[in-house]
């Protein structure tokens, strides 16, 4: 099968099984969105979601985000992994908002890596669901779910592999494509235990077919 092939069998499945693919992670504004991706680092979008209620209560926006320091942040969010550092980023992105943008979220990738604890992935995630752009954001789920379909070939790093799929992806599914695969790998192309009997790209997927030999 050519590769452009198995995009478009992708394409056609999640449109029709999943046409409203979105974030899990529960925000209001751009603000707590950020907020909530930059939590998320490696720690599940649950147990951000189970911290974020008291934490957005606590510091509702960018300016009082910028008033705090890490110690101030660091008990509302100390059951997620890295605690300390988040609390440092967080402290620091708030502060950069305002001294830098304004209290405004910035709207490009290279904008947004400027600010404290934002890496590409942030930042892709960021401009692709608030500002609608052709970003795909690679995390652990993206850059194992595209390898085994076979959506990626031999990409080593997440860049690689971003390079790749936004390449065979049409522009316009490309910030809900991300939100596919992610909850693919989440659901049903786990890591250590890949539900193939009940998925439903099996057909054209490389790893099950390895798997069947």
């Amino acid at each position: 099968m050519k590769r452009e092939d198995r995009y478009k069998f992708v394409i056609d499945y999640f449109s029709k099984h999943r046409p409203d693919a979105e974030t899990e992670l529960n925000y209001s504004n751009p603000y707590e969105l950020l907020v909530a991706v930059i939590l998320s680092a490696q720690c599940t979008d649950k147990r951000v979601n189970m911290v974020t209620p008291k934490l957005f209560e606590a510091f509702p926006s960018a300016e009082l985000l910028a008033t705090a320091k890490a110690e101030d942040i660091f008990p509302y969010i100390r059951s997620i992994s890295y605690p300390n550092n988040k609390a440092k980023h967080l402290a620091g992105m708030g502060f950069m908002l305002i001294e830098k943008f304004n209290g405004k979220i910035p709207s490009t990738v290279e904008e947004l890596q400027q600010l404290p604890g934002v890496g590409r992935k942030t930042a892709n995630v960021i401009g692709s669901v608030i500002f609608s752009k052709p970003l795909m954001a690679v995390d652990t789920h993206v850059f194992r779910v595209a390898a085994r379909i076979g959506l990626t070939i031999n990409a080593k790093t997440p860049l690689s592999a971003e390079l790749q799929l936004v390449k065979y992806f049409p522009e316009d599914i490309i910030p809900l494509a991300h939100h596919w695969l992610i909850l693919h790998g989440r659901y049903v192309c786990m890591a250590r235990n890949p539900q193939c009997d009940r998925c439903g790209i099996s057909s054209i997927c490389k790893y099950f077919a390895l798997k069947k030999k």
